[in-house]
């Protein structure tokens, strides 16, 4: 057997299950993109590692099928992503204008429910081409796959990838691989099936580095981002099998941390035994706002939470914004967890 056919043979056993309905949405994505020369390609504002991954992931696919690609985010790539190939394709902008002022380049959303969620002006009246994998997705797009039960919007890049037989390159696969990793919660949410260890198997065929990958993003923080834990451990509060705490944006400034450094601290109020529900709470500067994490461990859907006060995700990490004073926005956020888990 050579190492082609190997290669072959694996990703075949690598590719998801599928069903029609995504084929044929797969089918007509890469139908439309085979009609534009040119794509902007964006995500949600304060992205996180799905969505740099992914985006960087697509580019490199657009790439291959001879288009020439734009990645404009609204908002800077965090520091613990720094690593992944390519990233100085990413521009950041506050408008899609910038790029394209004469509104002709259709523009791809990966994992955005409206191009509200990008934070970019200059999407209005553009060809949008929608990609998502949360709950809360809706079809706003000219053309539009929302896959609920995939595991990242990153899995969906690689079917798309599979689909228009392009190379899956080591770049691609490490950004796929990171992308993966972070939006499953290394691996421990429900959305992480059978599907998807074969899927980073067959990135890691390809040139993922899994060790490395893992200690980029999780091995790399600034001390900063420690010195926030430590606030907002030391503001912990439980309630039965509830746990919540917070930052303000008073404390943030004081020790010099950004809004990124307090990526992940949700996940260490739910691992406490016991809690089925967590959220974190981070203060807006001179907005009146707080913003919330949630995740849950299965028992309590967290995305219905979110939905519910205009934001959204998935079943077990979902986030969204409430107004202030802080006891104002606790109390109204635990109403509704302590409803959800009676």
């Amino acid at each position: 057997m050579t190492p082609q056919t190997a290669t072959q043979e694996l990703q075949q056993v690598s590719q998801p299950a599928k069903t029609p309905s995504h084929e044929g949405q797969i089918a007509a994505i890469l139908a439309a993109i085979r009609q534009h020369p040119r794509f902007l390609v964006t995500s949600h504002a304060r992205p996180d590692g799905d969505a740099i991954g992914s985006v960087l992931a697509l580019a490199e696919v657009l790439d291959q099928l001879g288009r020439k690609v734009e990645i404009i985010l609204a908002d800077p790539v965090p520091a613990t992503y720094a690593s992944l190939p390519n990233l100085d394709r990413v521009r950041r902008a506050p408008s899609a204008d910038d790029i394209d002022p004469d509104k002709n380049t259709p523009a791809i959303l990966l994992e955005c429910d409206g191009i509200d969620r990008t934070g970019l002006l200059g999407l209005e009246g553009r060809a949008l081409f929608n990609i998502d994998h949360h709950a809360s997705g809706r079809p706003f797009g000219v053309v539009n796959w929302i896959d609920e039960h995939a595991c990242a919007v990153a899995a969906m890049v690689y079917r798309i990838a599979v689909a228009a037989k392009v190379r899956i390159t080591p770049s691609m696969a490490t950004c796929l691989y990171a992308a993966i990793l972070s939006d499953t919660g290394t691996f421990t949410y429900s959305s992480t099936t059978a599907e998807t260890f074969a899927l980073v198997h067959d990135l890691a065929a390809h040139g993922a580095n899994p060790s490395q990958i893992a200690r980029d993003i999780y091995f790399s923080n600034p001390a900063s981002k420690i010195r926030l834990l430590g606030i907002a451990l030391s503001n912990l509060q439980t309630e039965g099998d509830l746990a919540w705490t917070w930052v303000t944006s008073e404390d943030m400034e004081r020790i010099g941390a950004g809004a990124e450094d307090c990526e992940g601290v949700v996940n260490y109020l739910i691992s406490i035994a016991e809690v089925e529900a967590a959220v974190f709470l981070r203060e807006v500067p001179d907005a009146s706002q707080f913003r919330l994490s949630i995740r849950s461990k299965g028992k309590i859907d967290v995305a219905k939470i979110a939905e519910h006060f205009g934001g959204g995700g998935h079943r077990s990490a979902s986030g969204c914004t409430l107004h202030g004073p802080l006891d104002v926005a606790i109390g109204r956020i635990l109403t509704q967890l302590r409803t959800g888990l009676c």
